[in-house]
């Protein structure tokens, strides 16, 4: 007879969760070890810093598991994995506020402002009038080309990190070609 928990690699990652709502260790452990390595990939790809993709990733598997039987039970319809995702994105966005709290000079003035990271690699390589036009985007535009772009996410998986809906990413993506063709014309 095999061990209880030979079957958790049978059973998909919402299955998993529906078992860990219920206090299974032996399900939360199968589900940690299947995304964790992909979620900090995921994670690494927006944030170089090992101490805050480490702490981000503990403190999304700790809100897994005091949450999952919310969302075993109370969601209807999203994926596990993009529970998982949108969890870790704003523990992520939590960990660089806090930082940013952190380091920011008693007295900000505007030579201390620096350009958010994604600007930088957006901006890094291209010639001035696309940086100007990718800069001049409004933030919410600039969000989802970054998301879409920079990550390589489909439109359903930025519209979970981004807590929006679907026809909302594409309008702000299509938005986001429409202003660059303009400025760049």
């Amino acid at each position: 007879m095999r061990p209880r928990w030979d079957h958790d690699d049978d059973l998909d990652e919402g299955a998993l969760l529906r078992r860990v709502a219920r206090g299974d260790r032996q399900a939360f452990d199968a589900l940690y070890r299947r995304t964790a390595p992909w979620l900090t990939v995921r994670l690494r790809r927006r944030c170089a810093d090992d101490d805050i993709v480490a702490e981000v990733l503990q403190d999304t598997y700790l809100a897994v598991w005091r949450a999952a039987g919310s969302q075993a039970h109370g969601r209807a319809g999203g994926s596990a994995v993009g529970w998982l995702w949108t969890i870790a994105a704003h523990r992520l966005v939590d960990a660089f506020r806090r930082r940013a709290r952190a380091q920011r000079p008693t007295v900000p003035t505007l030579d201390s402002v620096a350009p958010a990271a994604e600007d930088v690699v957006l901006a890094g390589g291209i010639d001035a009038d696309l940086e100007q036009a990718l800069l001049a985007l409004p933030p919410e535009l600039r969000q989802v080309l970054r998301a879409m772009v920079l990550d390589g996410l489909s439109v359903r998986e930025t519209s979970v990190l981004l807590g929006m809906p679907e026809g909302t990413v594409k309008t702000r993506a299509r938005r986001a070609r429409i202003a660059l063709r303009e400025a760049l014309s």
